[in-house]
This record gives C-alpha cells, structure tokens and sequence, in this order.
C-alpha cells in the first residue's frame, strides 16, 4: 500500500467514521439536557414579570438545550454530518420579535447549556446553572429607582398663568420639568416631569388655578407594557 493509499483512507474514515460516544453516554447527554431545560423552564417562569411572560418562548427553552445537545452529538460522529449540519442552520432565518431583552439571555443561557452538555461537559453545565440562578435572583433583590410622574395639563392658552403654574409646582414637588408644550386652535397642552412630595396637594393646587380643563397625573415605572 502507497502512502497516498494511507492518506486517503485515513481520510475516508475520518469522513465517514463513527464517534466514540457509546450508547450509554447518548443516553445521559440527552437525559442531562432534558434536566436542565426542565430547570431552566421553572427558573423563567418563577421570574419572568407576568406582563412578558410567554408559555410557548418558554416551552422552546426548554426544548432548546436537548435540540442542541442532538446536534453536537451528530456533528461529532461524522465529518460530513457536521458539515450539512452547518449548512442547514446557516439558512434559517428567525423573525419572531423578544418581546423582553431579558428573554434573549435565556435563550443563549439555553443554547450555551444544550453545546456545553453535547460536548460532555456537565459539570459546567450544572456550575453554569447555579451561577445563573444566583445571579438572578441577586439583579431581581436590587430596587427599582422610581420614574418621575408625568402631569399632562390641557387649558385655554388666553387663561394660562405660567408664574402661577411655576408657584404651585415649587410648593408640592421636589422636581419638575417640562417635557413638551403644543399650542393648537387656542388650547395649550403641557407635558411635565415632576417628583411630587405630595401628590393630593399638587394636584389640588393645579384644580384651585382653574387654568386647566384637563389634568391627567401618569404614573409609570419606566418599563414599556404590552
């Protein structure tokens, strides 16, 4: 046999060859990716907001480390497998909009966990977890600064007294600042930001300047709804 006859037979084998995996360790690799997308699956709902909270997103975490851990699995057996494999994927496309940006670092904690276990590392896979669940629940503990208010003010603009207006802002709040003002057929809106030490009083104040014909006090955490 000619040396080119050895290469292209170690060659030919590494294409087609098989993996060292026996069916034990299949077994446990696809087993530890269940455990851990069934863990990941209650750590997202016990703190997702309930305003975000997705079944279906979460129910794809889930699935995603075992998905994952497949793929790893057959990428290592076979040189060719692994190449179609890289193929296929390149051409997916998803479009489905993260509501939350929260969700995005579960769905890489999810494939990271799915790699990590296809590859045979468990135990980092588990430290990974343990890791991701402190440091969780620790961001969750930290307060929320709280959002100014919003006070949206409507009146005729002959009858506005932006002095007045000044006075009553200064003696029931911390803070103010206006945001917008729109003048349009003889009314003027007012947007202001303001840090109220009592809100009742501000708003029996701007009531008591009988200026406004409307006075709307939003209160928000900074956070978009949907």
């Amino acid at each position: 046999m000619s040396f080119r006859d050895i290469i292209k037979n170690s060659v030919y084998e590494s294409l087609g060859g098989g993996t060292n995996l026996t069916a034990s360790n299949i077994v446990l690799i696809i087993a530890i990716a269940c455990l851990i997308g069934v863990y990941i699956f209650m750590v997202y709902k016990l703190t997702s907001k309930s305003a975000f909270y997705s079944r279906d997103l979460n129910v794809t975490m889930a699935g995603l480390p075992l998905v994952i851990a497949a793929i790893m699995v057959a990428m290592q057996s076979n040189l060719l497998v692994s190449l179609g494999m890289v193929g296929a994927l390149s051409i997916v496309r998803f479009r489905n909009a993260v509501k939350n940006p929260l969700d995005l670092l579960y769905i890489f904690w999810s494939v990271s966990a799915g790699i990590i276990v296809g590859v045979g590392l468990y135990v980092l896979a588990f430290v990974l977890c343990i890791i991701m669940t402190i440091l969780l629940l620790v961001l969750e503990m930290v307060p929320n600064a709280k959002a100014p208010d919003l006070l949206v003010l409507r009146g005729p603009e002959t009858e506005m007294d932006y002095e007045k207006l000044e006075s009553v802002l200064k003696s029931a709040g911390r803070y103010h600042r206006e945001k917008s003002r729109t003048i349009k057929n003889g009314e003027t809106e007012l947007i202001i930001e303001v840090r109220p030490s009592d809100k009742e009083a501000l708003l029996a104040g701007l009531s008591d300047a009988k200026m406004f014909s409307l006075i709307n006090c939003i209160s928000h955490d900074g956070e978009s709804r949907i």
